[in-house]
């Protein structure tokens, strides 16, 4: 919903590329008064004035747009609000925009556009031909190998075609062998342009920094078919890494897996079907669709059920119409068929994912005595909140996979754990004095 005209003689709605004039009596036919369907291009009403409480009459209309194709986005206004009005195109480039403002007594416009080696620094026009950047807030960037990213295309097993981003590192040399890891979470690729900063993230590999110390990293979206969300992860990922691989620019045997919440459930999945990960970190992972389906969700209050009969997780219905189904896609009953050893990241004041699936999955691996880390950081939701724990959290998630992928040195806190009564004193994160490899 865009928002209303004045006393609702109309409501403006959006489909996925275009703006919709509805009329709410319902007498008069819906009026579609953007057209991108035509081109995959959308276009999304950006409001001037944020104190504007209904949409005005009369022009300009301004709007965000964004192409499908190259991910490239825009502004494009319209000069007067009426059906089949052409609609004039101001700026479309290789960058994200937002925030974009007009200032109060001159035609003098505001915004700010990012891309991923770029920092959404604000820049000002007046004429739209000529720009100037009147920020720099981020120079220390240029000290650092950022790393570049592009869209990624390759076909299925089936011969869907499909789409991710790759991140290759400055000075990529399409003659070396390099590291990869692989992260997603179902699709991603409508944030190429996104500017990626070097804190701390919460849940996911930092892209900047893996790139800047020789990853590649692979982000593909994953098309779902309902009933089948494992299936349809490794379908669309191993087709993907495949590709990578005949490449010739990927280790074969330097390859690693990262991600959080449903990322982690599907690479819990990924890794009982293929020895081909060298190692993977799976955060808040469902790996029990039985137990989780019969949980709560802390946060809400609201049962889980709904989300694996009809939401993210797509089974398709109850467990007593699909018993098969949430067997499948279960991978606790599949740990007996790892071998990639397994960092997990899962805190007991989780809201979204009880806790106790991270430590089915630990436990039944460990019973098994495959090799696997578990992470807690006490009083923490689905992902660390806390600057420190954020810091921790990925200290520890570089180290396991420097070990694996780069062949780094064992941490002592891989080697032999931190106890829980040293939390927070004794890290861990120092080299034995063996300087054990293994």
């Amino acid at each position: 919903m865009a928002g209303w005209a004045k006393d609702d003689e109309a409501l403006f709605v959006y489909d996925r590329y275009d703006l919709w004039q509805i009329d709410p009596r319902g007498r008069d036919k819906p009026i579609r008064l953007t057209h991108g369907r035509e081109k995959e291009m959308r276009y999304r009403y950006v409001r001037m004035d944020p104190e504007e409480k209904f949409l005005p009459t009369l022009g300009p209309w301004w709007f965000e747009t964004f192409d499908e194709a190259t991910k490239h986005g825009g502004y494009a206004r319209l000069d007067t609000w009426q059906p089949l009005s052409p609609m004039r195109s101001i700026i479309q480039d290789s960058f994200a925009f937002d925030g974009l403002r007009v200032a109060e007594k001159a035609p003098v416009y505001f915004f700010t556009k990012e891309n991923f080696k770029t920092f959404p620094d604000i820049w000002m026009t007046t004429d739209w031909t000529h720009y100037q950047r009147i920020s720099n807030a981020n120079p220390q960037q240029s000290m650092y190998r950022w790393g570049d990213i592009s869209l990624y295309h390759w076909y299925s097993d089936d011969g869907e075609l499909l789409e991710g981003m790759l991140v290759k590192p400055e000075g990529f040399d399409p003659t070396k062998k390099y590291p990869m890891i692989v992260n997603f979470y179902e699709k991603s690729s409508d944030g190429l342009m996104q500017y990626r900063t070097v804190d701390p993230n919460r849940s996911q590999i930092v892209y900047p920094y893996y790139a800047s110390n020789g990853y590649v990293i692979f982000n593909p979206n994953i098309p779902y078919k309902i009933g089948y969300p494992g299936e349809s992860a490794f379908n669309a990922v191993m087709s993907g890494v495949t590709a990578l691989l005949n490449s010739g620019f990927i280790d074969p045997d330097r390859v690693g897996v990262q991600g959080h919440s449903w990322g982690g459930y599907q690479i819990a999945q990924l890794i009982t079907r293929t020895k081909l990960f060298r190692c993977a970190e799976a955060g808040a992972p469902v790996v029990n669709m039985f137990s989780a389906y019969g949980g709560i969700r802390w946060g809400s209050g609201m049962s889980r059920e709904f989300q694996y009969e009809h939401t993210q997780s797509r089974i398709g219905g109850t467990i007593w119409e699909y018993p098969l189904r949430y067997f499948e896609n279960s991978p606790l009953f599949f740990l007996d068929k790892i071998e990639t050893p397994v960092l997990i990241m899962h805190n007991d004041n989780d809201s979204a994912v009880p806790w106790y699936q991270g430590i089915e999955f630990f436990t039944g691996l460990r019973r098994l005595n495959k090799p696997a880390w578990m992470l807690n950081y006490n009083g923490e939701p689905h992902w660390p909140t806390k600057w420190q724990n954020r810091v921790d959290f990925q200290h520890r998630m570089a180290q396991f996979f420097d070990h694996y992928l780069q062949d780094g040195p064992l941490p002592l806190w891989m080697q032999q754990g931190v106890p829980a009564i040293e939390k927070g004193i004794n890290q861990g994160f120092e080299i034995s004095a063996g300087g054990d490899q293994h």
